[in-house]
């Protein structure tokens, strides 16, 4: 596997995104744990970790600039306890298609002061019963769930669900932490191919230009069905231009029939 290495940072693209943040892009290296990151030197308002093969959010030096924080779709199962003390302004964080499965395993994202837009969409805590009105509760200083903004009516009903003495029973029943184990399902790394390079320098390219989180979460999905941004655009160019010799033919042989 690839790790994230002082050098590999600085070869990373780095670039202001649409929000006018400072944006390091580290996405597809298949980096298996984070490391390193004090060489940023504290410049990133946001780091894209997205498809890495990262299994535990934790490894950050003390980072107060970062805000923004995209890790989709890495196979992450746990999350560390001290977040709040490495970096304490994030206010976004991005954990779509990632891997926890018990409500249990979000408690440590309660620390974080700042948090206010949190993603857990296709992942398996999210089919658990209650999750919206757990997490809703758990971290009150959410203003956004899996890119739905959280209404009054929401809060009042959390905190209706888990203030009471049943509430709390409840808590304790479905606040139980999945077991992690070191290591597993970590596979060999295969240097990518040259094709598999210039699609990814495609998928970043195609994030560099998205104007919102939404639309960076809509090439995600892209990505999920298969489809690489760039070679959309090839595949589209090529069919406008197929349609157009079919309709330059079909004219010649309108012009043919008229002198006939």
């Amino acid at each position: 596997m690839v790790r994230l290495t002082p050098d590999l940072i600085q070869q990373s693209m780095q670039y202001l995104n649409p929000c006018k943040d400072r944006e390091l892009c580290l996405r597809g290296y298949r980096i298996p744990m984070i490391e390193h990151l004090g060489a940023t030197l504290d410049q990133f308002d946001s780091l894209d970790l997205s498809d890495n093969d990262i299994r535990k959010l934790d490894g950050f030096p003390l980072l107060k600039r970062l805000n923004t924080l995209l890790l989709n779709h890495n196979p992450i199962v746990r999350i560390g306890d001290k977040l709040h003390e490495f970096i304490p302004n994030l206010e976004t964080l991005i954990l779509t298609g990632c891997m926890m499965e018990e409500l249990g395993d979000l408690k440590p994202l309660s620390s974080l002061p700042k948090l206010k837009m949190l993603s857990l969409l296709h992942t398996p805590v999210s089919h658990k019963q209650h999750y919206r009105k757990y997490v809703i509760f758990k971290i009150p200083s959410l203003t956004v769930l899996d890119f739905r903004k959280i209404k009054l009516k929401e809060r009042e009903e959390a905190k209706a669900m888990f203030k009471s003495n049943e509430g709390k029973e409840l808590r304790k029943a479905i606040a139980k932490k999945s077991k992690f184990v070191p290591g597993e399902g970590l596979t060999e790394f295969k240097k990518p191919s040259a094709q598999k390079m210039e699609e990814i320098k495609k998928i970043r390219e195609a994030i560099a230009r998205a104007s919102s989180l939404e639309e960076v979460e809509r090439l995600n999905q892209l990505l999920q069905a298969g489809q690489i941004p760039g070679n959309m655009g090839d595949r589209n160019s090529n069919s406008g231009q197929n349609g157009m010799d079919v309709d330059e033919e079909e004219e010649e042989e309108e012009d043919d029939d008229d002198e006939n």
